[in-house]
């Protein structure tokens, strides 16, 4: 989950190292150039439409814009999908809402779907020991859980070598979805691919949420790039490997 610079990578626009070998895409609102792990991946439907494709597996050309609510909001205000398509293509009322809440349904998907498959557990106890037991790749809180609970393990997490990043971008309620229960506060994922998909979809969260919506920080004082070490993170070629990002040779 730390990023090491090597000969391979290159500096993006703004000094950020990027990896040469990340599938890349423009922001239809920045013109920025970037991994397509903080992106959203849109298409036109045959009504002329614009349709969230946050799976990245809907056929056609795709256009692409940063996973952020200031920025989705001035999209649609200034018709960018439109220009970016050229043609006339209208946007579901509530874009930035209706963005949200399918990145967190997707997160909460990644987090069960790793239940499922042996690669998550959760409870104060069992979290723990998976901590301390070194299985532990990503730690999971609740937004709106008791801190002195959450601070507890976030220290354990942060002791160990190296440093298991924490995200804390759902809420109780949201991250008990993943679990089957009514609520949850704590969670681990240990190193399997479903740890790399959940990191993805915290990123492209935190950027809709921002700093007002429930669920807003991924770990404390914590940028969408850097992990609670302090160290910069990146996840980048961990999500390409994940299957994460479109492979649409004509997407813009």
């Amino acid at each position: 989950m730390v990023a090491v610079a090597t000969e391979d990578q290159a500096m993006s626009r703004g000094g950020r190292k990027r990896d040469r070998d990340a599938p890349e895409r423009r922001c239809i609102a920045t013109g920025e150039i970037g991994p397509t792990d903080r992106l959203l991946r849109f298409v036109v439907s045959p009504d002329g439409v614009a349709v969230p494709d946050v799976a990245c597996k809907l056929p056609g050309r795709g256009a692409w814009l940063t996973a952020d609510r200031g920025l989705v909001d001035r999209a649609v205000k200034k018709r960018l999908f439109s220009r970016a398509f050229r043609q006339p293509v209208e946007t579901p009322d509530g874009l930035s809402d209706l963005l949200e809440d399918l990145v967190a349904k997707r997160l909460i998907e990644m987090i069960s779907l790793a239940r499922k498959a042996g690669q998550a557990v959760t409870g104060a106890e069992k979290v723990r020991a998976h901590l301390t037991g070194g299985h532990s790749r990503v730690l999971v809180q609740a937004s709106d859980g008791s801190e002195d609970g959450k601070g507890k393990l976030a220290r354990l997490a942060a002791a160990q070598t190296p440093a298991v990043p924490r995200l804390e971008i759902l809420t109780a309620q949201e991250l008990g979805l993943a679990f089957g229960r009514e609520f949850a506060i704590h969670a681990s994922l240990d190193a399997g691919g479903f740890a790399r998909k959940v990191c993805a979809e915290a990123v492209r969260l935190q950027g809709l949420r921002g700093t007002q919506g429930p669920g807003a920080n991924i770990g404390e004082e914590q940028t969408p790039y850097r992990v609670d070490d302090g160290s910069t993170g990146s996840v980048n070629s961990d999500t390409e490997r994940a299957g994460i990002g479109g492979s649409d040779k004509d997407d813009l």
